[in-house]
């Protein structure tokens, strides 16, 4: 599998603090990179490295073979990554059509951007295809406010997808859920790498050693372990920082 994104010896300091230390990184094409870790081991931060919310100290983040260091939040969506965060970032006053049409309004030519969403075609048919995809369609009509905290999260990562990224990144998508909730998540994101690789941070290691196909372990702002699920869980020093057995 080809290398979509990579980090080579990321880190930032904050003040005495090495939140973020030499972390070199690989997410396959297509595939499901989880990276877990204690509270406070530096994954938001490392994600913020990587999309551009936090300029690195040190390292490179490369997308697609792009040296993409420093770019900020735009340009790295214009260059195909896409980010969900830990709280939802929606519009709660507008419909679930309505907010997916305003994150499909950059798919459409520049000279078309001002014009109502309505009249455009490209941008209108990635909002119906997403609503289809995400079986939002009972609730296309609905004021996002009034939707369960499920449906929030799920409209959330269509509105990632409505820019057709190439890499999506989900920060915690299953926080607060219900565990039936969680199970339609997790199939729904195992069902995103047709289209897009997934780097994600979650906490319920149930769902990490099901759907992923790479795991990465931080402790203390530095990578302690990676390899796959299985590989990950037997490894004694992630037991013992990450687990809680000696």
């Amino acid at each position: 599998m080809i290398d979509v994104l990579r980090t080579e010896n990321l880190g930032i300091a904050f003040g005495g603090l090495r939140a973020v230390d030499g972390v070199s990184l690989s997410a396959k094409a297509n595939g499901i990179t989880t990276v877990i870790g204690p509270n406070g081991a530096g994954k938001t931060t490392l994600f913020n490295l990587i999309s551009g919310a936090l300029m690195p100290g040190q390292g490179q983040v490369y997308l697609g073979g792009q040296d993409v260091t420093r770019f900020g939040p735009a340009d790295l969506q214009r260059a195909g990554l896409a980010r969900s965060f830990q709280i939802t970032n929606l519009f709660f006053e507008m419909t679930v059509r309505e907010n997916l049409r305003l994150a499909a309004q950059r798919l459409e030519p520049t000279r078309q951007m001002l014009r109502p969403p309505r009249k455009t075609d490209r941008a209108a048919q990635k909002v119906a295809a997403l609503i289809d995809r995400f079986e939002l369609g009972p609730k296309a009509h609905a004021q996002v406010g009034a939707l369960s905290h499920g449906e929030q999260r799920r409209l959330e990562i269509a509105m990632c997808l409505a820019s057709e990224p190439k890499v999506l990144m989900l920060d915690e998508p299953t926080q607060g859920m219900s565990h039936s909730d969680t199970e339609d998540t997790a199939r729904m994101i195992r069902g995103l790498t047709e289209d897009v690789s997934v780097l994600l941070i979650e906490h319920d290691i149930g769902l990490v050693m099901e759907i992923s196909d790479h795991v990465m372990v931080m402790h203390q702002g530095q990578n302690l372990a990676e390899g796959t699920p299985a590989e990950v869980r037997a490894n004694t020093a992630v037991q013992a920082a990450y687990f809680g057995q000696e």
